[in-house]
């Protein structure tokens, strides 16, 4: 389990910019799909991000969670919201999914503890 999200946000983009420093073909072309598929058409940014982190919480992914829940509250998710993606990451993934659906509750806390990611007026 994350101590802290924020923190262990902070520090996945730090390792993922080294990284980039490394393979600066890799990272600019996934940052390019990350962009293409987080940007608003049918379906809002908002929504995708929660559907990413329904996915994050299905794969287990700890960095994919601190970065999905961040950017679902950035884009203006609410809690109820980001609860009810965590649920059907459950009915998608049964028990590991309560346990990571759990550490996403918890990086939303985290993060809105900072108040710094919110699209909705927070800082």
């Amino acid at each position: 389990m994350v101590a802290s999200y924020p923190e262990f946000y902070e520090e996945v983009r730090r390792k993922t910019g080294q990284y980039g420093q490394a393979s600066p073909d890799v990272m600019a072309a996934f940052q390019q799909m990350h962009h293409a598929g987080t940007s608003p058409g049918a379906i809002s940014t908002k929504t995708k991000e929660l559907i990413a982190l329904g996915i994050a919480i299905s794969v287990r992914c700890d960095g994919c969670i601190a970065f999905h829940v961040h950017d679902a509250l950035k884009a203006g998710a609410t809690r109820e919201e980001i609860a009810e993606t965590i649920g059907v990451a459950i009915l998608m993934s049964g028990g590991p999914a309560v346990v990571y659906g759990s550490q996403a509750l918890e990086a939303m806390e985290q993060f809105e503890a900072q108040e710094t990611v919110r699209g909705n007026g927070h800082k």
